[in-house]
């Protein structure tokens, strides 16, 4: 029996195979599936049931979205809501969950691959460095959407902590700026990742004194998210080593 209920599904990056099994299980028992379009590939929700309404939320605001959500919750339906990568980063669920609940309506969200991860993996990189950093912030910098005082890009950077930067890629030389500013060095490795997940998903790797120019040579304006990795460069090959796997490291299941 179907479920009258909404589903939050974070469809991770863009590669098809990177949607949680449960994921595409909900999106196959959906009675609408709703999808972000501009982000999501279509590939995603093939997956759809025969008859099931398959709607692509991009040129919708967010009253027309709820609308097609509740006109199948009284129908006695089920709704999948399809976002790119994990619903709970830059996923603009708070303001669709307002209005279920003012509504009460049930719901659910189910996690997926951020593009920070996939862009991680796709590079053969850790953002965790022992002795270096043990910290990863997540963050981005200001433009249509503002960003509080206390979280601008040079503060973040003082840190020395590995960041992934969203949303930025109109302004590298924002972030080189910034980050400079912060007092990253200039050979601190940065990772761009340009639609990663899709079939044109482009990886590059470049220093922060190169980071605006690289990303203006390889036309990374857009659907790009910026990996800074302290402590990675090649230059540290004798980087701290991880103690898990080391022979002389006991724990309760190794002596």
């Amino acid at each position: 029996m179907t479920e009258n209920k909404v589903y939050f599904i974070g469809a991770g990056p863009g590669d098809p195979e990177l949607v949680t099994v449960k994921g595409q299980r909900l999106i196959s028992e959906a009675d609408l599936v709703l999808y972000a379009g501009s982000l999501v590939p279509k590939a995603i929700v093939e997956c759809a049931k025969e008859g099931a309404k398959v709607a692509d939320s991009a040129p919708l605001n967010l009253e027309e979205t709820h609308a097609l959500m509740m006109e199948t919750i009284r129908d006695g339906g089920m709704v999948a809501r399809v976002h790119t990568g994990d619903s709970s980063l830059y996923g603009a669920i708070r303001e669709q969950i307002e209005l279920l609940d003012r509504d009460g309506v049930e719901y659910s969200v189910v996690p997926g691959v951020t593009a920070a991860f996939a862009a991680a993996a796709s590079a053969c990189r850790s953002y965790t460095v022992p002795e270096v950093t043990q910290t990863l912030i997540f963050t981005r910098l200001a433009g249509r959407t503002p960003v509080p005082e206390n979280e601008d890009l040079r503060k973040l950077a003082a840190h020395g902590s590995a960041m992934c930067i969203y949303l930025s890629a109109g302004d590298p030389e924002g972030i080189q700026r910034e980050l400079e500013a912060g007092g990253l060095i200039p050979s601190t490795l940065i990772v761009m990742a340009y639609r990663v997940g899709w079939p044109e998903e482009k990886v590059v790797e470049t220093t922060l004194e190169n980071l605006a120019r690289t990303a203006r040579e390889n036309g990374f304006t857009r659907q790009t998210v910026f990996l800074v990795l302290p402590g990675q460069g090649l230059e540290d090959a004798g980087e701290a080593k991880s103690l898990l796997y080391d022979k002389g490291f006991a724990h309760g299941y190794r002596k």
